[in-house]
């Protein structure tokens, strides 16, 4: 099947699923499946902006409200994560996951689903040490303080993904595992990210979290996003006990905006005899069940349990006996139902509130999962007053609450020699963008980079009449840094797709070739049947060639926008 993977949305909705048409008209192809990595931002209303971290004057309505208010569908199914802009004031009413418009499903803090018999996992957030080991304590009305740190991965959803035990098709999250870009072309981000530099070879960037994340699971497919950059890598994971050694292939894309790597068609094997819609995963229902006690919604820091002798228990594994149960709690129908419902009223373009007031309110969704399968409601806890769900854990630390700057003398983080969570790179194209403002990309070789022999074929658009594009067939990947040989194939990606087609050759300065290993040798024969071919770049209608009668469709730009918070969460 085909799976359409985003980068980071930032609210682009209209624009994402007019890319998707287009290329679907064009490759006479139908996506299956929208993925989603983060900054998704389901702004409802006027009220919801207000829970975004970002500036005021990057505060703009963007397109989902279309869809919470029914104004417009979704036309592919869409499933998608939390970042680190996002109205969380909206997505904590779904805490295990639910609907926040007809056909767009998120997956909570953490969750797991399956598609066509496809294992799709994800996390929400970023990762901060100093909030990783805190409860989920942030809840309307936010302050300055709690507006940032809502968004924040928490060890508890790490604790839970590490329960897991069978495999896992793919996976999602913001941030990137630390690590992953030794395992790709790394001179090539660094040509693109100079300010990475330090970071990378220090290797301090990226999520520790996820990285463990990576390390367990191993999915066959990892996708992220965050650092406004595509980036690919291979990953060959050491051999398990009694296992066959697995590769994870790694992508990560760029925020939805002109001439940017934001889409990408991946093809994925469905399952025979599997359902044809979204449905709950059983084996992580099971471990939602099992773990509800160590839930916490305290800023107390809390360690998970482990075999020290200090905890009764500390493997909630599900055995086959308690995922049947599962099963049977739903009457063996696993498909996760049509039930979203409006909690809120959506944005009125015709009546704009200048000064909305914010609303916060329980999930009929998150409601209904938790009676069925005995969960504790965090939001509707919180907005009782309640306070921490589960026991103190021994070991635990003291009150650090006051220190936002970083772990205290007394708290000892999971990471000793994390420092990812502090990063104060200074990245351009995080802070701000003009409403004309096109990146430039250079084409300055970087010291030790990688044979620069392209290995996406046709990545300069050919000449000709505007209009008339064609995209690569496919782009391999470079092979995994490892001694152990790969027994599986490179995954083959069709081209990266955008929402319109350049409609004149780019010039040289701004051509960029790909990195490829000195050992992965392209075959002729590919090289003949992929000449000519062009990749597919979103313009604008200012840049359109004059007189020019291109079918291509055109999409009006809007102010292109990137949002920023302060105290560096967006490095």
């Amino acid at each position: 099947m085909k799976i359409a993977v985003e980068g980071c949305c930032h609210g682009e909705l209209d624009k994402i699923y007019e890319t998707i048409g287009y290329l679907e008209k064009k490759e006479s192809i139908k996506v299956d499946l929208l993925l989603c990595c983060g900054d998704f931002q389901a702004v409802r209303n006027e009220g919801d902006m207000n829970c975004m971290a970002v500036p005021l004057k990057y505060r703009m309505m963007q397109t989902f409200y279309k869809y919470y208010s029914g104004e417009k569908k979704a036309p592919v199914l869409t499933v998608f994560i939390g970042g680190n802009h996002e109205a969380s004031n909206h997505l904590q009413e779904l805490p295990y996951g639910g609907w926040v418009a007809p056909n767009i499903y998120y997956l909570g803090y953490a969750g797991v689903v399956r598609y066509k018999g496809i294992r799709i996992g994800g996390v929400s957030g970023i990762f901060k040490s100093h909030d990783y080991r805190r409860g989920h304590h942030e809840f309307p009305p936010y302050d300055r303080s709690t507006l940032r740190s809502v968004y924040h991965v928490r060890n508890i959803e790490v604790f839970k993904l590490k329960q897991i035990q069978m495999p896992i098709d793919i996976f999602m999250s913001h941030d990137w595992p630390r690590g992953i870009y030794h395992h790709g072309c790394t001179a090539e981000l660094l040509r693109k990210k100079k300010f990475l530099r330090q970071e990378v070879e220090s290797n301090s960037l990226g999520s520790p979290a996820a990285e463990e994340l990576l390390a367990h699971l191993q999915p066959k497919y990892w996708f992220s996003a965050h650092l406004h950059v595509k980036f690919a890598a291979v990953k060959q994971h050491p051999p398990k006990p009694n296992a066959t050694p697995r590769v994870t292939k790694f992508l990560s894309l760029d925020k939805c905006l002109p001439h940017r790597d934001f889409l990408q068609i991946v093809d994925v094997a469905e399952r025979p005899g599997s359902s044809e819609g979204l449905e709950y995963d059983p084996e992580w229902l099971a471990i939602l069940k099992a773990t509800n006690s160590l839930q916490s919604t305290d800023p107390h820091p809390w360690n998970p349990p482990e075999n020290n002798g200090l905890h009764e228990r500390w493997d909630f594994r599900p055995s086959e006996a308690a995922m049947m149960q599962v099963a049977k709690e739903f009457s063996g129908e696993l498909a996760i139902p049509d039930n979203f419902s409006q909690t809120v009223q959506p944005y009125d373009p015709k009546g704009p509130k200048q000064h909305a007031s914010l609303s916060w309110n329980t999930n009929p969704q998150t409601t209904e999962l938790c009676a069925t399968l005995g969960l504790t409601d965090l939001y509707a806890h919180a907005l009782q007053g309640g306070g921490n769900l589960s026991r103190i854990q021994a070991g635990a630390a003291g009150d650090d609450a006051d220190d936002d700057c970083g772990e205290s003398a007394d708290e000892r983080g999971e990471y000793p020699t994390d420092t990812s969570g502090f990063s104060r790179s200074y990245n351009p194209d995080e802070i701000t963008i003009e409403d004309e403002w096109e990146e430039e990309e250079g084409t300055e070789e970087v010291e030790g980079s990688c044979d620069l022999k392209s290995s996406v074929r046709g990545e300069n658009p050919p000449d000709g009449p505007a209009g008339e594009v064609q995209t690569p067939g496919r782009m391999v990947l470079p092979a995994p840094k490892s001694d152990t040989s790969d027994p599986s194939p490179l995954m083959n990606l069709p081209p990266p797709s955008h929402s319109t087609p350049a409609v004149a050759a780019r010039s040289g300065a701004e051509r960029e070739e790909p990195c490829k290993d000195k050992d992965d040798v392209a075959d002729d024969d590919d090289d003949d049947d992929a000449s000519a071919l062009a990749t597919l770049k979103r313009t604008s209608d200012e840049a359109e060639a004059p007189g020019s009668k291109g079918t291509t469709p055109r999409i009006k730009r809007r102010n292109q926008v990137i949002y920023t918070t302060v105290e560096g969460d967006d490095e």
